[in-house]
């Protein structure tokens, strides 16, 4: 095979790992890699699971993805917090910006199974900061950013989250299910930006097994 032949040969290689996209899995318990807001953070061993946890405060706060930027692709990982109503708002942020502009999608496990029907409604919850938290999203937009999750989780326990965003499409799928606990079109028009590990106030949380598959040539 002639020298040219095996330069075209890698580039078309190499050009087909870029359209599938590299998955990612950024260690978690290495302070280096990361940027912590207004919380303290220990690193965990649950069973097999090696993660973090993140203490409360009165505060939302956070983990920072240093070093990377992400626009279009899939985000999963482990997360568990606390059935205690009203002190547990979970999840991720995505398209961070420098002025602290970006998207998130969260979870309340106090509602996933609350004998209230109407809190049920209310587990999974997609915002945009700052322009549309999620007060303004239930006022003016009733039940369209926020929804019940299937199947439902232990409020107490473990879960997985994958969170698939195209565009302005925002997919969100629980525990592996094939169909999402929310579908929703993104309100604003960043296309990148910073990943983070997402507290609300008065939220503890714990996390692991996090993946990041960006899409094609992201």
């Amino acid at each position: 095979m002639t020298k040219k032949i095996i330069t075209c040969v890698l580039l078309i290689f190499s050009l087909s790992f870029m359209a599938e996209g590299q998955t990612i899995t950024p260690d978690l318990n290495d302070p280096s890699k990361w940027t912590v807001l207004n919380r303290k953070v220990t690193n965990i061993t649950d069973g097999d699971r090696k993660g973090i946890y993140m203490n409360e405060n009165e505060e939302d706060g956070g983990m920072i993805l240093n070093n990377f930027e992400f626009s279009d692709g899939t985000i999963e990982f482990d997360i568990k917090g606390r059935n205690v109503l009203q002190k547990s708002f979970v999840g991720i942020g995505f398209h961070l910006q420098e002025d602290k502009t970006f998207d998130g999608i969260y979870f309340r496990p106090f509602n996933f199974m609350n004998s209230d029907t109407v809190r049920r409604w209310r587990a999974v919850q997609y915002v945009h900061h700052p322009d549309f938290p999620w007060d303004k999203l239930r006022k003016d937009f009733p039940g369209k950013y926020e929804n019940k999750v299937n199947p439902v989780p232990d409020p107490d326990g473990w879960f997985h989250a994958k969170i698939v965003i195209k565009g302005k499409n925002i997919q969100v799928f629980v525990n592996d299910s094939p169909k999402p606990s929310l579908v929703v079109e993104k309100l604003s028009n960043t296309r990148s930006g910073k990943i983070f590990l997402w507290a609300g106030v008065v939220s503890d949380v714990s996390f692991t097994n996090l993946k990041i598959t960006p899409s094609k040539m992201n």
